[in-house]
């Protein structure tokens, strides 16, 4: 294992010894005998609600702070994470079910451990300076690896299901097409926008119409955190909507965003 500094993320005060997640472990047997759809989706679903644990080396220190010219000594701590890495120098985070798993890594007695969730983890390796391809759970033991653009995926439906707006209602009929006058305008704002984002990849234009209100529906995709995505597009956008149609947008992690989208080019196409 090497060492990653200074990413951030949400840990919890659950004490490590406490973590047992028998219901994931039986998850990840029966995916491993069997790998259905049924099985692998109960696996990750069982990710996503399971507390997992962290090794890392964390530090006590101080920092200092000024605030109207003063200079303000802090506590603080900094935190190392132990990377793992393979035969492609390619590295993960690897995290643990339990103490009993974390003990089969050599390292385990000098490491602190850090409890923390799938958000979290997804958060970190999204995070462009931990420089990580995915996370493993259980590495010396029945591991399973999640890959970073499956993280990505999984956490953007997350997001995209726990948002009150712009979101599709589910089994209202949907109909779905061209707009009838192309909105150069604001596809020209939103060409320049994403022009300046580095997390944008690819968005396209769709016109949806749900219980009789039609929507612009902006499927993106992106790397990061999907609020602050939207949020950015919605400000961008709004000066340049009708009365009577709205904005809509969608991930292209979403399998709904990529039938809607699919033979359809993009609007916008990041440069390499």
């Amino acid at each position: 294992m090497s060492d990653l500094k200074n990413v951030k993320m949400e840990g919890s005060k659950i004490p490590a010894e406490k973590i047992k997640n028998p219901a994931l472990l039986e998850a990840i047997e029966k995916m491993q005998e069997d790998g259905s759809k049924e099985n692998i989706d109960a696996m990750i679903n069982q990710v996503i609600e399971s507390k997992l644990i962290l090794p890392a080396n964390v530090t006590p220190t101080t920092q200092a702070k000024t605030q109207n010219g003063r200079t303000i000594m802090e506590q603080a701590t900094q935190v190392q994470f132990r990377l793992l890495e393979n035969g492609n120098k390619e590295k993960f985070f690897g995290v643990f079910t339990d103490t009993e798993e974390l003990s089969k890594w050599k390292g385990a007695a000098s490491a602190n451990k850090v409890v923390t969730d799938f958000d979290s983890l997804a958060q970190m390796v999204m995070d462009p300076r931990a420089g990580v391809v995915g996370f493993v759970i259980n590495p010396f033991g029945k591991s399973v690896t999640f890959p970073k653009n499956m993280v990505i995926s999984i956490k953007q439906q997350r997001d995209y299901m726990r948002r009150e707006q712009n979101k599709v209602q589910p089994n209202v009929p949907i109909q779905l097409g061209e707009p009838k006058e192309y909105p150069i305008e604001l596809m020209g704002a939103l060409i320049n926008h994403f022009s300046t984002q580095d997390n944008v990849n690819r968005a396209y234009l769709r016109l949806i119409e749900q219980n009789g209100v039609k929507s612009y529906l902006i499927v993106v995709d992106f790397i990061g955190d999907l609020d602050a995505t939207f949020a950015a597009i919605n400000e961008v956008a709004k000066d340049y909507l009708d009365d009577d149609v709205e904005l809509t947008m969608m991930p292209y992690s979403i399998e709904f965003a990529q039938t809607a989208v699919r033979g359809v080019e993009p609007f916008y196409q990041k440069q390499d």
